[in-house]
């Protein structure tokens, strides 16, 4: 049963991270979306505040001798510079409540039908590895811990620009979570994993070829799987002014993707969670208008009058 707010989790460490000036990752982009929501008059009651998953929820899913690394610092700097970020005791609590507020994100759609996370999206994080500034994979940890509780399939629905390569990786040989993953052919990750779908776009792929490739993709995945949950990745870097994504999608066809991945969930009665995944522009007020497109898109299927006050 949708409600008038779509359930949504926020925390404040998301952009608590200290980086290097010129740091490539936009780290401030989660506060900005949490105070541009609030300044549209979204009440702080609508949000929830995430919490951390333990080290041994996330032993479960990842490597345990990984976890340990990072956890006290002992990870490799090779190691690191594959991740992306500089190693710091932050970076990684930081990390296990994103993980969290993924898994309160799909526990809270399985309730309110739609559930948003001003954060997660972590793909490229493998069993063993992080990468991509991904240490953990949070699509992963929350799909894996709720199979052993009410939940019998779930669908991974990724549509961040880059290939989500560490999901696939990790959901090789777990055939109750399909992933799903439509991205640019020709970026990153140079080797490509096998997801259960895989689409690669093309980098001159128009809106209209863009948006039709998606809503074949849902329903048939939907059709053949019958999931009892969809977690979707609305990564925004497929956006035409987006830094590292080289497609050229506009922002009126990046609401129209949201709008009917999680249309489609809504008329087939699933209970979808989505997080804002990737999104890479020094402009960090127009990234947030990007990322901004998900919550329009949700605010409209629950008939909420912020809607109008999100422009595309």
């Amino acid at each position: 049963m949708l409600t008038s707010l779509p359930a949504m989790l926020y925390h404040p460490c998301y952009s608590e991270l200290d980086l290097p000036a010129q740091h490539r990752y936009p780290i401030t982009k989660y506060q900005a979306l949490y105070q541009q929501l609030l300044s549209i008059g979204v009440p702080v009651s609508a949000f929830s505040l995430s919490t951390p998953i333990s080290s041994q929820q996330l032993a479960q899913v990842h490597c345990p001798h990984y976890i340990l690394s990072l956890q006290d610092g002992s990870i490799l700097p090779k190691a690191m510079r594959r991740i992306g970020f500089p190693w710091s005791e932050q970076l990684f609590q930081r990390s296990l409540c994103s993980l969290g507020g993924t898994l309160q994100t799909a526990q809270a759609a399985l309730k309110q039908g739609i559930a948003l996370h001003l954060s997660g999206g972590y793909h490229h994080a493998f069993y063993n590895e992080g990468s991509g500034f991904c240490l953990f994979n949070d699509l992963v940890v929350a799909a894996k811990t709720l199979l052993t509780q009410e939940v019998d399939k779930i669908l991974i629905i990724d549509l961040d620009v880059h290939q989500g390569d560490g999901s696939a990786a990790m959901l090789a040989d777990e055939p109750r979570i399909i992933s799903c993953s439509i991205h640019c052919e020709k970026n990153f990750p140079y080797y490509k994993q096998q997801s259960d779908w895989d689409v690669g776009v093309a980098k001159d792929c128009s809106d209209n070829d863009y948006l039709q490739t998606v809503l074949q993709s849902v329903q048939t995945l939907i059709n053949w799987h019958q999931p009892d949950l969809v977690l979707y990745d609305a990564g925004v870097d497929i956006h035409q002014r987006d830094e590292l994504g080289l497609l050229s999608i506009s922002t009126a066809a990046l609401y129209q993707r949201d709008l009917l991945v999680l249309q489609c969930c809504v008329d087939n009665a699933i209970p979808v969670a989505a997080v804002i995944g990737g999104g890479y522009q020094r402009n960090v007020d127009a990234l947030v208008q990007l990322h901004l497109q998900l919550f329009k898109a949700a605010f409209t299927l629950c008939g909420s009058h912020f809607a109008s006050k999100i422009e595309t």
